[in-house]
């Protein structure tokens, strides 16, 4: 097992040892083992989509804990190929990446229409697959910033996979026509019986000013908010930084309380990410945290931490692609590996 507090070095006392005084744990929907039965079964979920969330808890070494670890390899369209894959060009092959998810022991391995299709009938039997059917196409010039449909609900049952998932670029001026979009095509998907999953992400250049206010607390947590009233089954969201995001906009942008900052939230990080939780209905529509970008020799520790936060928040695991497939695959699997012990280390409990 990972030695997690030697990772997390000086900070390891404040983050195994917090607990939370803002919004208690007693009143979370926590996951667990029984996370489809106890929480998502009372919801309007069809049958089917109970049986395709099962299959997510049932994989890979986070089986039966109610948690999840989920390979995202999308990065190739959202930023380009030579930006992903330059630095292990062997991802280019999608089978490497279906591997990778595999060995590492992930829950499930989300990518494009294309990378999954390609191997679809060797690995979609042996992995649960998640199409990731909308992305921003990143080769317009000048570049834009907008998430469009590529891929339709249809293929993504048809090529035998458990879930989809769709970004929405919170706050940008395209955000009212992605709502509309994913939403709609999120109903398809339980028709079908597909679980769905969110990547709740802001855009918007006002957002970024002394401090990038992408990743604040509140904006953040309001991004959830919303997907979760689009019946997302599971959202991704960055893990909060900062907070204050709605009074560094100024008054005449949105509307918040001073109770959320006075009382509701602290600057301490698992604070900050139970805030994440409690607008995900309290936890009962799970949150996974981007596991960030690759920054070469901190990924491991920076990855363990973020798992640490995640799960002492009350979310439900990581979602991590470039600090696994961007390094040679035994490397990529101990990440991986690493980032699941948190989960499956008793020790490490919820603040």
């Amino acid at each position: 097992m990972t030695d997690i507090a030697a990772l997390l070095g000086a900070e390891a006392e404040s983050l195994l040892t917090h607990t939370c005084k803002t919004i208690p744990k007693e009143q979370l929907h926590l996951p667990g083992p029984d996370f489809v039965d106890r929480v998502v079964a009372l919801s309007d979920r069809p049958t089917p989509v109970l049986r395709s969330l099962q299959q997510l808890f049932n994989q890979g070494r986070l089986a039966g804990t109610g948690y999840l670890s989920i390979l995202p390899v999308d990065q190739g369209i959202e930023h380009s190929g030579g930006a992903s894959f330059a630095k292990n060009p062997a991802y280019f092959d999608p089978e490497n990446i279906v591997r990778l998810a595999l060995e590492g022991g992930c829950n499930a391995v989300a990518s494009t229409l294309g990378a999954l299709g390609s191997v679809a009938r060797r690995y979609a039997h042996r992995i649960p697959f998640l199409l990731k059917f909308n992305h921003n196409e990143f080769l317009t010039y000048p570049n834009k910033y907008d998430q469009i449909v590529f891929a339709s609900i249809r293929q993504a049952r048809e090529m035998g996979a458990v879930a989809v998932g769709a970004t929405i670029y919170f706050g940008s001026a395209e955000s009212g026509r992605q709502i509309v979009e994913v939403s709609k095509a999120f109903e398809i998907a339980h028709e079908m019986g597909l679980a769905t999953v969110l990547w709740c992400y802001l855009r918007n250049p006002a957002f970024k000013r002394d401090v990038d206010y992408h990743v604040s607390a509140d904006l953040t947590g309001q991004a959830n908010h919303i997907g979760v009233t689009i019946e997302a089954d599971i959202i991704k969201q960055k893990l909060p930084e900062n907070n204050g995001g709605y009074n560094a906009l100024g008054s005449g942008y949105g509307k918040t309380s001073k109770l959320v900052y006075d009382k509701l939230t602290t600057d301490h990080p698992i604070d900050l990410a139970r805030w994440q939780v409690a607008n995900c209905y309290m936890g009962r529509i799970g949150l996974i945290n981007s596991g960030g970008e690759s920054k070469g020799a901190g990924d491991l520790a920076a990855a363990v931490k973020t798992a640490v936060v995640n799960k002492r928040a009350g979310g439900q695991g990581l979602i991590s692609g470039r600090k696994a497939f961007q390094r040679p695959m035994a490397e990529g699997v101990e990440l991986l590996n690493a980032i699941q012990d948190v989960y499956l280390d008793p020790s490490v409990t919820i603040a």
